[in-house]
């Protein structure tokens, strides 16, 4: 029995221990404290009866590859051909009778473990399934259409977990171990991947995937979904060909990033475009475009290259526009400087919940960069280098809807000033999942933005806005 095995079983006797006393059960057991911390439980996982099985069968079956799992010269299709050939041999020389099901299943989930990620595997395979969160050994959590769902799969142990996590984090250059217990990397196809292991996850390994569509979303895609409608759809990708700045706005979740990869999708194949990412997760269609990730110190804590660095390089590189996924730290500072400096038409993500908060937390993170500003001198900073913020919110219902386009107007005294463009607005009725319906409205007022967009041989059409019942102001 291996280390992880054997804790894990020290703490499922612990747990009995403590439903013993609790319950007041005889014996010289002393009582259960009641100070301190309530201690989280979860219900013990079910009995697998082929765990003795599989676990046989995958070290035969390493045993018999070895080193070809490995070996370079093969391709993905033909390595996958091999293993699963190979497994059926080894699952027929075992004298375990099993059913045509089972069989199918265990050689699933074996070949899964050796060419993919383990029990998520399944989940990664499923196109409606967003989000996949790990939450130790025993327990997975999937995101299928906004709502959370717990799945049966279950990884053997805490060890086999953490073999998963370790075959991620590799295959993108990452490590994860007691001296760095978090990591954020990516997989393939771009999703997003985070992980934190002990001593800092208390109850086990902790796994979250967020997926990204192998065929990415389109304008077409979110007007369906009803993050935004035609009208605004338009006018953004004016916006975007009119060469604004723009920063897209939201909590956890709310859907920035794919808004931010559709956004992208309106820059000229003429443009030179940067991208400046903490894991390399957008996907722009442009010919013309430079991926750039940042990375992490290694072992030593030397190394690390920073999303501030990138963007200073970046400036280095003759860019038309300049895309950061997220702008968390004084990267901002560097941001600001190049969109006041002939950089027009870039466009990064923040976490704020409100316009108003975008210009708080840029203007922190700005302070951040250790350098001794004015307030006044970073707000001015602030309010020539951002022509546009647009807003969004995850919906109780699991939707993601843009909730407001504000503009950056300037300074009046010591304050910056912004005017909203579109505004969600409430009808003040509910929806079949209990979420009160609205929609998106224009607020009457004529964008100072058209004459930007102007210069740069791009017209606003105002009949876009037109279509829009006014907001009542």
């Amino acid at each position: 029995m291996s280390l992880a095995d054997r804790l894990a079983q020290a703490r499922l006797e612990r747990g009995n221990y403590g439903d013993l006393s609790r319950s007041g059960g005889h014996g010289t057991q002393p009582q259960a404290s009641s100070i301190g911390p309530k201690s989280r439980r979860r219900n013990a996982p079910p009995t697998d009866p082929f765990a003795d099985l599989r676990r046989t069968v995958h070290q035969t079956l390493l045993e018999s590859l070895g080193p070809k799992l490995y070996d370079s010269r093969l391709s993905q299709a033909e390595l996958e051909q091999r293993v699963r050939h190979t497994l059926q041999e080894v699952l027929q020389a075992d004298q375990v009778p099993l059913t045509v099901t089972d069989r199918s299943r265990i050689a699933q989930e074996i070949a899964d473990d050796i060419l993919g990620y383990g029990p998520v595997e399944p989940y990664l395979r499923d196109p409606e399934i967003t989000e996949i969160m790990v939450n130790g050994p025993d327990q997975i959590y999937v995101e299928r259409r906004g709502r959370l769902h717990a799945v049966d799969g279950r990884f053997a142990d805490e060890a086999h977990l953490r073999r998963t996590i370790d075959k991620i984090v590799g295959r993108v250059g990452r490590r994860v171990d007691e001296a760095s217990p978090m990591v954020d990397a990516r997989l393939h196809d771009g999703s997003r991947v985070n992980a934190i292991i002990p001593p800092l996850a208390v109850d086990g390994s902790l796994l979250t995937i967020r997926k990204f569509a192998a065929d990415p979303f389109e304008v077409d895609d979110l007007i369906q979904l009803g993050t935004l409608s035609r009208a605004v759809a338009d006018v953004l990708a004016a916006c975007v060909r009119g060469r604004l700045n723009i920063l897209v706005s939201g909590g956890t979740g709310a859907g920035k990033t794919t808004t931010l990869n559709v956004l992208s999708g309106f820059i000229p194949e003429t443009d030179r475009v940067v991208t400046i990412e903490d894991a390399a997760e957008l996907q722009l269609h442009q010919e013309h475009v430079l991926r750039l990730e940042s990375r992490p110190a290694n072992i030593e804590g030397k190394g690390e290259v920073s999303i501030r660095q990138l963007v200073r390089n970046a400036l280095r590189m003759r860019p038309d526009r300049i895309i950061v996924g997220e702008i968390r730290d004084a990267a901002a500072l560097d941001m600001l400087q190049a969109m006041n400096v002939g950089h027009d038409g870039s466009i990064c993500t923040v976490h704020a919940n409100t316009p108003r908060d975008v210009l708080s937390r840029v203007e922190t993170m700005v302070l951040m960069a250790g350098m001794d500003l004015p307030v006044k001198a970073i707000r001015e900073q602030v309010s020539s280098a951002i022509d546009l913020i647009i807003q969004q919110a995850r919906f109780p219902d699991g939707s993601r809807r843009v909730t407001a386009v504000t503009e950056v107007m300037g300074m009046e005294g010591d304050i910056i000033t912004l005017q909203d463009i579109f505004r969600y607005s409430y009808d003040g009725a509910v929806g079949p999942d209990g979420v009160p319906t609205g929609r998106l409205e224009w607020t009457g007022i004529r964008p100072a933005f058209l004459e930007k967009a102007a210069r740069s041989g791009v017209q606003i059409d105002l009949r876009a806005f037109g279509g829009y019942r006014r907001h009542a102001r």
